[in-house]
């Protein structure tokens, strides 16, 4: 199963979960966060990063660069509540 298809798996698994109110404030959220250009400083996928190392859920450093050595690298980018 290809990631696409995944994602539309556990998209229509949280429209049978989330209460139609609740997804309707997610998706004006959504569309607000789209409108304002938000997603014109984010990087698209294709984009060359900087060399980067964050820390893991131990607090160990993890390099990109390790990581690309072992194959392709998917980099998620979560807002957050901020």
């Amino acid at each position: 199963m290809s990631l696409a298809e995944k994602l539309d798996v556990l998209r229509e698994g949280s429209a049978s979960r989330i209460p139609e109110d609740k997804r309707a404030i997610m998706a004006k959220a959504t569309a607000d966060l789209r409108a304002s250009d938000i997603m014109e400083g984010v990087p698209k996928v294709g984009d060359t990063l900087p060399e980067f190392s964050l820390q893991n859920a131990h607090g160990v450093d993890v390099h990109a660069a390790d990581l690309l050595a072992q194959g392709p690298l998917v980099l998620s980018v979560f807002r957050g509540t901020w």
